[in-house]
């Protein structure tokens, strides 16, 4: 997988059977060929299990790659022998090694979020490989792809998924642990039989007993911390969230474990639900030998979001109490982060997380109860997630679960998706930038009529029942970032990329006041793998047109009042504003940094394209 790849730095994140012997690496750009190895090479190899070595290989050097030229690569060892000549169809026909094009000049890019393995709809991430292959001799290859949030669902985890888990686990040699004030006492305790699975809610995670808030009465009761309605195989152990990365990028483990069509000793409505997971699978495998290539091809960055560690992670005060002073649930969350670490944090900013790495190598090459504890504790407590690229536009990836600005009226109610001083950096990263690219988790501005209905349910206790969290949620919080978009010395041009929300849609935004002359784009594209319920999301669409639509005086009691949304219409539809199908999307630039096409590709090869208002307030 490519990652950080910018004018001083190459670098390439790869997960190898056996360690590498005196690997080297060949640039060649410009037909001029060049050969990296220690210590210009800075290997930074973690042993996460006997067959499984993770290498983030990285090359930092001034001007090292050139804006606009084509660069290959090839990982040697031994006698100068190639590391992908043995991997099925990595390299596109007529190539003889990977390759990408730096393109720092940002004219089109890929994004999306959500990608549930086993939900029915198609990948999208094998359309963007689809995409990728028909501009790769062309002037409109992509400069990278972005993957806002949901990149796994270690909360959601299908049952055939579950035991394919199992035997990676086992055939890898992957870590083990042992886990406090739990049911079992370590992860060799595991149980995978037929009678264990879609049991692990009830049987194994934990709970707590914490108030109960209505807007008129409190009580005490006791709570699943995990509060997914979909918990039943909610990965546990650190060793398990590894060998889930490695299934969902990459083919090769596939071809060395047998997960069955049917198993014996399921209910009959675990075993009809086993099958329907098998099958949706089956069509997931088949398409990960095009996702591999994708990665391969362009540089990839990412940022978590709750199911990348677990659904209505740290979504408030009270959830956080709960689940960190509990000994068990607090393991769960961070193995989940240090996974997010190892496969996803590490590449996006390779010199901030250079410490983590450290402790890391450490801490996989001696495992012990202790030094685990230490690492979790590490990933908790740091505060350097978020990044920024060197692009133009330039681009700033926002961490929103992290550094949450905690109600100050009730632990219950959601907490604001970055605090202050969190979002007093962020302005910071926007003084004086005539155009940026923002990546929030969440929309920044969403479907109000959404937010209305989650902030009902906040008013009568039941905010994690809706997952209540949106950048308007929190008085503070919103009123912050709006401030930001009117402040004289932030940019003119503002597009922000967003996911979560299991359905597309784009948002022409602008300040209600003359003199303020922002133009802010809300694009949003979710999921690659996932879908909105398909009955209710039409439904959802009409309602808002009619409460909330461009003319309607329901604006003028939102906390967005002063600014003005016109909805993009998909595919020049009259009335429909949301769209419903898993994909990924497709964002071309003008020179400006204002978008001159926001499209979605979808898995079944259709195209959606969000088309401006007819009557747009702006040139």
């Amino acid at each position: 997988m490519l990652r950080k790849c910018d004018s001083e730095n190459f670098t390439l994140w790869l997960i190898t059977r056996e360690p590498l012997v005196n690997p080297q690496l060949q640039l060649i750009v410009n037909e001029q060929v060049r050969l990296f190895s220690e210590p210009e090479l800075q290997l930074n190899h973690i042993p996460l299990g006997a067959h499984a070595h993770q290498y983030l290989l990285q090359v930092h050097q001034p001007n090292l790659l050139l804006a606009g030229t084509q660069v290959k690569y090839q990982l040697l060892e031994k006698q100068g022998e190639s590391v992908f000549t043995s991997i099925d169809k990595l390299v596109y026909p007529e190539h003889s090694s990977p390759h990408f094009v730096h393109k720092p000049n940002i004219k089109q890019l890929l994004h999306g979020s959500c990608r549930n393995p086993h939900h029915p709809s198609g990948d999208g991430l094998v359309r963007a490989e689809q995409q990728l292959a028909a501009s790769l001799n062309t002037d409109n290859q992509p400069s990278l792809l972005m993957l806002s949030g949901d990149q796994v669902y270690i909360d959601d985890i299908a049952g055939p998924m579950l035991w394919a888990i199992a035997q990676v686990v086992e055939k890898l040699g992957l870590i083990e642990e042992t886990f406090p004030k739990a049911p079992i006492t370590s992860s060799r305790e595991l149980c995978y039989r037929a009678s264990s699975l879609y049991q692990r809610d009830s049987q194994l995670l934990p709970q707590a007993e914490y108030l109960t808030e209505l807007h008129l009465f409190k009580w005490r009761r006791k709570h699943e911390i995990f509060t997914s309605r979909l918990s039943h195989n909610h990965l546990v152990s650190l060793g398990e969230m590894i060998a889930y990365y490695l299934l969902i990028w990459s083919p090769e483990l596939w071809k060395c474990i047998e997960v069955p069509q049917q198993l014996e000793g399921l209910s009959p409505k675990h075993q009809a639900q086993w099958q329907k997971e098998w099958r949706a699978l089956q069509t997931f495998q088949h398409g990960l030998t095009s996702v591999r290539r994708l990665l391969a091809h362009i540089p990839t960055y990412m940022i978590f979001d709750d199911h990348d560690v677990t659904d209505d992670w740290n979504l408030s005060a009270r959830w956080e109490q709960a689940a960190y002073e509990h000994p068990f649930s607090k393991q769960i969350i961070g193995n989940a982060l240090v996974a997010y670490a190892l496969f996803q944090g590490l590449g996006n900013a390779p010199e901030k997380l250079a410490s983590i790495q450290k402790q890391l190598s450490s801490f996989f090459t001696k495992p012990t109860p202790e030094t685990h504890q230490n690492i979790i504790q590490t990933v908790l407590r740091f505060e350097g997630w978020h990044y920024e690229l060197a692009t133009s536009p330039k681009v700033i990836v926002l961490d929103t679960r992290t550094r949450r600005w905690r109600s100050e009226n009730s632990l219950a109610k959601p907490s604001g998706l970055m605090d202050w001083e969190a979002l007093m950096e962020f302005q910071d990263q926007l003084i004086d930038q005539e155009k940026v690219i923002i990546v929030s988790a969440a929309p920044i501005f969403g479907v109000k009529l959404i937010e209305a209905i989650q902030r009902m349910a906040t008013f009568c206790g039941l905010s994690l029942l809706v997952d209540a969290e949106n950048w308007m949620a929190h008085r503070g919080a919103a009123m912050c970032l709006l401030n930001m978009f009117a402040h004289r010395r932030t940019p003119k041009e503002f597009v922000i990329l967003s996911g979560d929300v299991h359905y597309s849609f784009a948002y022409d935004v602008k300040h209600r006041c003359d003199h303020f002359d922002a133009h802010i784009y809300q694009i949003c594209s979710s999921g690659i793998k996932n879908q909105f319920p398909e009955k209710l999301l039409p439904v959802f669409d009409k309602l808002n047109g009619w409460l909330y639509g461009h003319y309607s005086p329901l604006n003028w009691f939102t906390k967005r009042k002063r600014m003005s949304l016109r909805g993009r219409r998909p595919n020049g539809h009259r009335s429909k504003r949301l769209v419903n199908n898993s994909g990924i999307g497709l964002v071309t630039l003008n020179e400006n940094g204002a978008p001159n096409k926001i499209a979605v590709l979808h898995s079944d090869d259709s195209i959606t394209e969000f088309k401006p208002p007819r009557d747009t307030y702006w040139d």
